[in-house]
């Protein structure tokens, strides 16, 4: 008769066996199905989230929900909390691929692979323009941004006044992290100054007598009165003849930022009695900072001016965006009277 081994209780031992077996089949599969399977909604494009500095556990959870891209929430709570992502919350933009599973998103936001946001600079006359276009592209707000510009502490460590620094802001796109601060977006915006103003480009500002901030300074007043890329150096040296021979600039476009209207279309003699030191009827030299962010190929126009003897200019009658130069006050009068004239006859008074 054979003896049964101790410890065996019969068929019971497999039963307990297939059992233990089946549960870790079970774990293994939901293990598996947690960790591998696509949990992201389907969508035509991939999902973007924004997770805010100091943000907690649930503002990720809600900014999730907010795009509904989860397929199952508690699967990726589970694996969120498995991989300790809680407590290690970097914030950013993420982008959610199409098809990934928790273990992608939750490897992707615990690590911090935050996408830059495109900050594109142009078009721009006013600080407050400029901290509205940076209160639009990044965590901070408009009042953040514009609190740090006018901070003279904050500008004067990277060597601008509070008048002067939207001079270091050169116009171009640029890819910046979303959560990136007031104080350090200066700071990288100061060495993109730095890499523009090679040692080439500080040698032709010298030449015309004139420092990188006086350069912008006088392109962003270049720009402004001329949109014909072509026009530009012939402008940039009138100006510079004035200021050479210690006449006012006398340029419209500063007085229509004086007076803080763009629309203006007609400068009258009541802007130029507006005090500011915009004012360049009333002032001599440059004014105290740009009058807008200029472009590049402007700034260009100023280090390489035409060589010519026109002291006046207006803007042609024949409304094409051209102007009228002049070497002597009489021929200049004569430009003058000719486009009043065409104001006059198109009813534009303003």
């Amino acid at each position: 008769m054979a003896k049964k081994r101790k410890g065996c209780c019969g068929c019971g031992c497999f039963s307990s066996s297939f059992l233990l077996l089946l549960g870790g089949l079970v774990l293994a599969y939901f293990g598996y199905k947690y960790l591998f399977q696509s949990n992201v909604r389907a969508s035509e494009a991939d999902h973007v989230i924004f997770i805010p500095k100091e943000a907690s556990f649930d503002q990720v959870m809600d900014s999730l929900r907010s795009k509904a891209i989860l397929l199952n929430e508690a699967s990726f709570i589970q694996v969120a909390k498995v991989k300790k992502y809680p407590e290690l919350i970097k914030s950013g933009r993420y982008t959610i691929g199409q098809g990934w599973n928790n273990q992608e998103i939750v490897n992707h936001l615990r690590a911090g692979n935050q996408d830059a946001v495109k900050l594109v600079i142009n078009n721009v006359r006013t600080k407050a323009q400029l901290a509205g276009l940076l209160g639009s592209t990044f965590q901070a707000d408009s009042l953040q941004f514009l609190t740090t510009l006018n901070d003279s502490a904050t500008t004067q460590a990277h060597g601008f006044s509070p008048d002067e620094v939207t001079a270091m802001f050169l116009a171009n796109t640029y890819n910046v992290y979303w959560d990136t601060t007031p104080e350090a977006l200066l700071a990288r915006m100061k060495k993109e100054y730095d890499k523009f103003w090679t040692q080439g480009r500080v040698d032709q500002a010298k030449a015309q007598g004139l420092s990188p901030f006086q350069v912008i300074t006088l392109a962003a007043i270049v720009e402004e009165e001329t949109k014909m890329r072509s026009e530009m150096p012939i402008v940039a040296g009138l100006y510079l003849n004035r200021l050479n021979k210690g006449w006012n600039l006398e340029a419209d476009p500063t007085l229509k930022y004086a007076a803080g209207d763009f629309s203006i279309t007609r400068v009258l003699n009541k802007h130029k009695e507006i005090d500011s030191p915009y004012n360049t009827y009333m002032y001599a030299g440059l004014p105290p900072g740009p009058i807008r962010i200029p472009e590049s190929y402007a700034i260009e126009a100023v280090l390489q001016p035409k060589d010519h003897d026109y002291m006046f200019m207006c803007a042609s009658a024949d409304f094409d965006g051209s102007h009228a130069f002049a070497k002597t006050l009489a021929e200049h009068n004569r430009n003058a009277r000719k486009y009043q004239a065409a104001l006059n006859e198109r009813r534009i008074f303003n």
